[in-house]
């Protein structure tokens, strides 16, 4: 079965989203911009979600984590949570 590990940011509006987006663009260090933004528990370490496999996180997760580029920042991606950046830091 795949695996991935990820880290993600939550807040929420897309537009914060957004903006956060931009400045890690901009070089801003994705664990500081979780830890200082992000509402999820997981911000205490960077926004890190450890591994999981398909059906384990909600369904907008999985397309993104199990589809998308590696190590690239994804998002706004829009749950019941709220708006979301996600990172894959790796699959297999």
């Amino acid at each position: 079965m795949a695996q991935a590990t990820a880290r993600h940011i939550l807040v929420d509006s897309e537009a914060k989203c957004l903006e956060l987006k931009q400045q890690i663009a901009d070089g801003a260090d994705f664990a500081e911009v979780a830890r200082a933004n992000s509402s999820c528990p997981s911000s205490r370490q960077g926004g890190d979600l450890g591994a999981f496999g398909p059906g384990m996180m909600v369904p907008e997760f999985d397309r993104v984590v199990f589809n998308e580029a590696v190590g690239v920042v994804h998002g706004p991606v829009k749950t019941q949570f709220g708006y979301h950046l996600l990172e894959v830091t790796s699959r297999s």
